[in-house]
This record gives C-alpha cells, structure tokens and sequence, in this order.
C-alpha cells in the first residue's frame, strides 16, 4: 500500500513509518503541521510542534516530497469523539492530506504514531474516513518499556527537545533516548511517568533512523525555559542544523 508518513519531528511518527515498511507498506512522502506566525510551539491537543524548524530537512533526509502547513485552528471540539468542526485544528490535518491526495492520488494509508491518546486517534480515524483512507497506527496500545526499548534497539536516534514533568529540567534537553532511558524508567516506577512522553512529558526531536539516506546534524540551538503547574518546563529551539552523509 502506498502511504504518507505524518511526521511531528518525533520518534513516534517516525517509528510508526519504520513499522509500515516493515509489514510491507511504501512510504511516497512526508506531511507536517507546524505553527504559524513563527511561534516555536502552539497549545495543541493533536500536534507536536517543538522542533518543527529541522522537520524542513527530512524530506531529503528520506529522499521523499515533503508537504507542510501551518497549524491555523484551534482544538475547538474536545469531545472524545470527533465530528466535522469549522475552524478546528483537525481540518488543518484534512486540508494538508487533500493537497496530498491531489498530487498523489494512489495513496491508500496514512502511517500516524498514536500510542495511547485516543482523543489523537479517532481524530486521525475521522480524517481518514472522510478521505477514504486507512490509518496505520502500528504502535497503538504497544507496552511502552519494550517498546522505548525496541525504538532505541531499532536505531530511533532521538534528543529530548522538551520536558515538563518533575525529575526532568533543561539539563535533560539535547540528550538522548539512550542516556535518559534509565531515568524515564526510575520516573515511571517513582511518579507513574509515561515511559514513551505519552502524558506530554517529554518530546523528541529524530535525528536518525534507518529510513534516512542522511542524518540531521543540530549546530546550534538555545533552550526557553519557563514554570507550569506540572514543574520546570524547558523545551530547545533549533537555530542551525544540516544533513551529512551516515557513515
């Protein structure tokens, strides 16, 4: 089945793609909700949105089109199940994927990284249906230790690019998956933590996979940090960054 691949920027949406060419599927390119006005994140209940500056090189990364829009509405419908909103940031999702079908009219699914969060998912299910397409979550309900640890086993390598929850701060962002397995693990059994960052925890930002003809290398970035109601909030903001040849 040919397939877009929803990319975040993050370990889920790229995992997800490695699943679907695993079982067989052909990922034909890439789509990408970022925010607009150049705000570094918006307040969405649907998209990842820190780090979404480097998401511009992972359509070479691939070797794939990569088609993006800005995130204009808002989480308007917040009910459970979903139904056609005007202005939602749902229709955002269904108007990138209608320029995608235009131009790639032989696509069938849609590789989505939804491991826990049905609000996501039946948003996701929802688009899919009205485009007559088939919504490939391939780590939906997967435990999340082995599958943190199948990620990283399976070559996702990934920088924490936000925290915001207690026993992460600032010092955590630029680190990867690797190096903060253990600690993610001890919050889990302290605090019940999302081993995966399923409770927004943590985001990721992928800097290599085995889908990837080239990494993406960051230069330069700078961390914001701020306070919430669930502790220190730190996220990166990527100013420099490339793509070099994997050795």
């Amino acid at each position: 089945m040919k397939v877009v691949g929803l990319v975040s920027g993050g370990k889920d949406s790229c995992y997800n793609m490695m699943k679907c060419t695993q079982e067989g599927h052909e990922i034909v390119c890439l789509a990408n909700l970022y925010p607009s006005g150049g705000l570094d994140e918006v307040d969405s209940f649907m998209y990842q949105s820190v780090g979404y500056q480097g998401v511009q090189l992972y359509g070479e990364a691939l070797e794939l089109p990569l088609f993006r829009a800005e995130i204009r509405g808002l989480p308007l419908n917040q009910s459970l199940e979903y139904s056609l909103t005007k202005n939602d940031e749902v229709e955002d999702l269904y108007q990138l994927l209608v320029k995608v079908l235009h131009k790639f009219p032989d696509i069938k699914g849609v590789s989505a990284g939804a491991i826990l969060s049905r609000y996501q998912k039946n948003r996701v299910e929802n688009v899919c249906l009205r485009l007559g397409l088939k919504p490939l979550c391939k780590l939906w309900n997967v435990e999340q230790k082995s599958l943190l640890d199948e990620m990283i086993h399976d070559g996702i390598s990934a920088i924490l690019v936000k925290v915001a929850t207690l026993g992460l701060d600032q010092q955590h962002i630029g680190k990867t998956l690797v190096e903060v397995r253990d600690r993610l693990l001890a919050l889990n059994a302290k605090y019940g933590v999302s081993v995966c960052g399923e409770g927004g925890e943590y985001e990721t930002f992928v800097l290599d996979c085995p889908l990837f003809k080239r990494r993406i290398v960051v230069d330069d970035y700078c961390v914001v940090t701020s306070s919430e109601d669930c502790g220190p909030v730190a996220y990166m903001r990527l100013e420099k960054f490339h793509l070099e040849p994997k050795s």
